[in-house]
């Protein structure tokens, strides 16, 4: 027999099996089997408690759709990536090789995801990033396969400059931490505040982690700007904010920050936060029905409060789920799986957002002050604002 009627035999076989249904039960087993879900976050160090936020807000999306994904059930896998870069790779892929993951969710550090970021890109496995801020995932190396449910590092001082310049501040002095957070969120800064007229007399910055701040402190007295912007996160920014008052700066030259300056460390700040003015793309305070009732549920699920590390969480879920329901499951069928996700309105407790061309979200971002512990939203500082993703070629 020739090679091409062995061809035409064989697939005359296969479409009579296929129509006889002799095929079916393949088919159906491979739908009816779990997804199954890794997650890549910190669960031990520093960012742990911002692990536990992200885990617990995708669990409660994915739990309010019965805890299933387009009707099927979900097997989770969890590895803990201790926020350390040399392990990213190695880390990612216990997930994708050994779990064999259909999705993997990951991470907060942004060296870590950079890791991450390479695996997904080599196997083509759908990443969701809950939090990671580094430029690259959605410029440079954007991927199909990679969609970031959070921010950019330059996202909420982008929205700084403005705001500052209509205040009246028109030389200002930054600091920050020198590494690629703190790098990247002065790009947003610069861009925005010299847009609007004004003017950066000086740029200052230390080694991260470094808490010695005296020494800038004492410079940025003698230069007496109009105004201070920084970007500092967690323990580092609490030091920075009671340092900035004890150098008696505070009521002399107005403070503001990224949203993170301020961002779950009130308790620790003390008096020293009050009057402190951020942007963030959300707020334990924002006065909306769907925050509301989402903080609510959330008490009662993990008897904690949420914080915005809990609603990136949650976005995530809700990203994933409008993608699943949108191929009834199938996260095989990966075109129409992004196509979905890239069209996605998402209703969250920060307020709807939507996807932008390079997979990164396209929000308002919240103008907030610092009054009695609490960061009270004050009004919107940009409107649905884009990051640049300038670099970012689809494959």
């Amino acid at each position: 027999m020739s090679t091409r009627r062995l061809l035409l035999t064989r697939s005359a076989a296969v479409i009579s099996a296929a129509s006889t249904g002799l095929l079916l039960p393949q088919v159906v087993r491979a739908q009816s089997g779990k997804v199954r879900v890794g997650f890549m976050l910190p669960y031990t160090g520093t960012f742990s408690q911002l692990g536990v936020a992200i885990e617990n807000g995708f669990r409660m999306a994915i739990d309010e759709q019965g805890g299933k994904l387009g009707g099927r059930e979900i097997e989770y896998f969890k590895v803990d990536d201790e926020s350390e870069p040399s392990k990213g790779i190695e880390n990612a892929n216990k997930l994708v090789q050994r779990d064999k993951v259909d999705v993997l969710v990951g991470t907060v550090h942004s060296g870590v995801q950079m890791g991450i970021q390479k695996v997904a890109r080599d196997s083509g496995v759908l990443c969701l990033i809950p939090n990671a801020g580094v430029h690259a995932a959605t410029r440079a190396l954007c991927a199909p396969n990679v969609f970031r449910t959070s921010f950019s590092n330059s996202q909420p001082t982008r929205a700084l400059g403005q705001v500052m310049v209509a205040k009246g501040h028109k030389k200002a002095v930054w600091i920050t931490w020198k590494y690629a957070a703190g790098d990247e969120a002065f790009e947003g800064f610069k861009e925005s505040y010299t847009a609007a007229g004004g003017t950066i007399v000086k740029e200052m910055g230390l080694p991260f982690p470094n808490v010695e701040f005296q020494a800038l402190l004492t410079e940025i007295a003698a230069l007496k700007p109009d105004a201070v912007a920084c970007f500092f996160a967690g323990g580092g920014a609490a030091k920075f904010i009671r340092d900035y008052a004890a150098a008696g700066l505070k009521g002399k030259i107005p403070l503001y920050g990224s949203g993170f300056l301020t961002e779950g460390v009130l308790d620790a700040a003390g008096p020293a936060a009050e009057g402190i003015v951020t942007t963030m793309h959300y707020s334990d305070s924002l006065d909306t029905p769907r925050n509301k009732k989402f903080r609510l549920d959330y008490a009662k699920a993990f008897r904690a409060q949420p914080d915005v590390y809990a609603v990136q969480g949650y976005d995530t879920g809700l990203l994933l789920i409008q993608g699943a329901n949108a191929v009834k499951g199938d996260l095989s069928a990966k075109p129409a799986l992004y196509k979905a996700m890239e069209g996605a309105t998402i209703d969250s407790p920060r307020g709807k957002w939507t996807m932008s061309k390079a997979h990164n979200p396209v929000q308002d971002i919240y103008l907030r002050v610092v009054e009695n512990k609490e960061n009270k939203v004050t009004g919107i500082a940009a409107k649905a604002l884009s990051d640049s993703g300038v670099g970012c070629k689809m494959a």
